[in-house]
């Protein structure tokens, strides 16, 4: 079926062969000609299935009876409210009603919070037909009369699952009862809870389930990737998987604001260009690291769930679990930015033995096991079994003597260079400054900040740096079975006679020769 079928105005299908799209996806062909019938809609829909566009399209066609070019205000009155979770996904919104009703006289504006709130209310005082808004903003303009709801005549509630998990159920029900009683509702989520139940028979009259997937299900053409690791070796195994599978357009989630911070300065200090887009950056911040990434300036964008909402990304390739979300609900958001518009994508989870009531929570909720992966060198201490294969494995690709000795050298040339540089650092340090450091003195260090002093070939010193660019090889050192992988610098923790701490990290741009 192609749009010209769905009874669609000319205007509107110009601005879609604008865009160059043909056919409407499962959704919009299911939904569109229901909403144009003026019925109440539950729509049950994935992200990136051109659920926007579904409710977008017939609704731009409702309101051509009211298009006009005066202007006078009270000519534009709020005809349409979409109420949506996030910053994100208001503006993604609001695009799409610009793309797809440029050949109308329609005015629509969005509204959201972390940002100025006088630009907004010109806009709103100017008129408007449709409005995007968030709740907590939305009420603030109601507060402060900028805004009156009594002819709006179709309401749309937008990623209602979200709104539920931010808690934004009491905003909703102070809104609804502003609206007028006849208008027509709509309600998209992408999962189905008991609560969603609940609020669909509070807000629905007689609604028809438009439902294009399983309840709960995600695109099939996203492969799903677990891969067991101990908490202190992720951000090792992030930076081996980003490097070796040369992702250079990757989102990446965490659970909270700090840790997404934390892991931004990590991948770029193992230079791996990345930026984080949270609930404290202000909408100017989100927008450009949003930009940069969609643009190619930065391969990583690190997000927590409230942030993800809105993210769309042609063919973006992976998502990145670094941490599992509590609820399970947010896995499918999460991995539904990638799988987009046909293409096939990845969703690759790290997941230790603290995550694995999260992971038996999502796998509970799709009904299915996901597939696990191991990766010499990060593999969990879970059981014996895998202890057992980890070793065979390792065993199994053993390099040759002659290989490790030379890659020994090597590792021994580059700390012995290292040394040296230490040393006429700290003899110019002694000149400059009458005051002697005891030899005790251990420099500060971040985690990922690292220095070294002393020699490889005497372990007492704190640490040692070794590189190997050619190949996968194991060596041991002090009775350590240690995995040198392909431009990764593998900084080794020696507490007194042992080595107990190995990670691969990126070597620092000031040690390199």
């Amino acid at each position: 079926m192609s749009f010209e079928h769905l009874g669609l105005s000319n205007h509107l299908l110009r601005a879609i062969s604008d865009q160059g799209y043909i056919k409407p996806t499962p959704i919009q062909e299911r939904a569109i000609p229901i909403i144009l019938s003026g019925k109440d809609v539950m729509g049950g829909a994935q992200t990136g299935t051109g659920k926007t566009a579904g409710f977008v399209l017939p609704t731009l066609q409702k309101l051509e009876i009211h298009a006009n070019s005066s202007t006078s205000p009270a000519k534009h009155p709020i005809r349409t409210l979409i109420l949506v979770p996030t910053r994100e996904l208001a503006v993604q919104v609001y695009d799409s009603i610009k793309v797809y009703g440029k050949y109308l006289s329609l005015r629509s504006t969005v509204i959201y919070g972390g940002v100025s709130i006088d630009s907004q209310i010109s806009a709103l005082r100017s008129g408007v037909e449709i409005l995007v808004a968030t709740p907590g903003r939305l009420l603030d303009h109601i507060q402060q009369k900028n805004i009156t709801l009594n002819k709006v005549e179709v309401f749309i509630l937008d990623e209602a699952d979200r709104m539920l998990d931010m808690g934004f159920m009491p905003d909703i029900k102070q809104i609804i009862q502003l609206l007028p009683n006849q208008r027509q509702n709509l309600m998209f989520s992408a999962t189905f809870s008991e609560e969603i139940k609940k609020l669909a028979n509070k807000i629905l009259i007689e609604p028809v389930l438009v439902e294009v997937a399983k309840q709960n299900a995600t695109s099939e053409l996203i492969t799903h990737i677990v891969y067991p690791v101990e908490s202190g070796m992720k951000k090792a195994l992030l930076n081996f998987l980003i490097e070796s599978r040369q992702l250079n357009q990757v989102l990446i989630f965490t659970k909270t604001k700090r840790n997404a911070d934390l892991l931004t300065k990590h991948l770029n200090n193992s230079g791996i260009t990345s930026l984080a887009i949270h609930g404290d950056r202000n909408q100017l911040q989100r927008m450009q690291a949003l930009n940069s990434f969609k643009e190619g300036q930065v391969r990583v964008l690190v997000a927590t769930d409230v942030a993800a909402r809105g993210i769309d990304i042609d063919a973006l390739a992976c998502v990145i679990n670094f941490e599992l979300p509590k609820n399970p609900e947010d896995y499918i958001h999460r991995i539904g930015r990638t799988g987009r518009a046909g293409t096939k994508g990845y969703a690759i989870s790290l997941v230790s033995k603290e995550d694995n009531n999260e992971l038996i929570g999502i796998e509970k909720l799709l009904n299915t096991s996901i597939q696990r992966e191991k990766v010499i060198g990060f593999e969990t201490d879970q059981s014996e079994s895998t202890q057992n294969a980890s070793s065979e494995s390792q065993s199994k690709n053993k390099p040759s003597k002659n290989v490790r000795s030379a890659v020994s050298n090597a590792i021994h040339a580059k700390s012995d260079d290292l040394a040296r540089q230490d040393k006429t650092r700290n003899s110019m340090n002694r000149e400059k400054s009458p005051r002697k450091r005891p030899e005790t003195h251990a420099r500060k260090s971040s985690d990922d900040a690292l220095f070294t002093r002393g020699t490889a070939r005497r372990f007492e010193r704190r640490y040692l740096y070794a590189q190997c660019i050619q190949q996968f090889v194991i060596i041991n050192i002090s009775h350590c079975s240690v995995l040198l992988a392909p431009g990764l610098i593998l900084r080794l923790h020696d507490s007194g006679r042992t080595l107990q701490h190995l990670r691969p990290c990126a070597f620092p741009k000031h040690r390199q020769s």
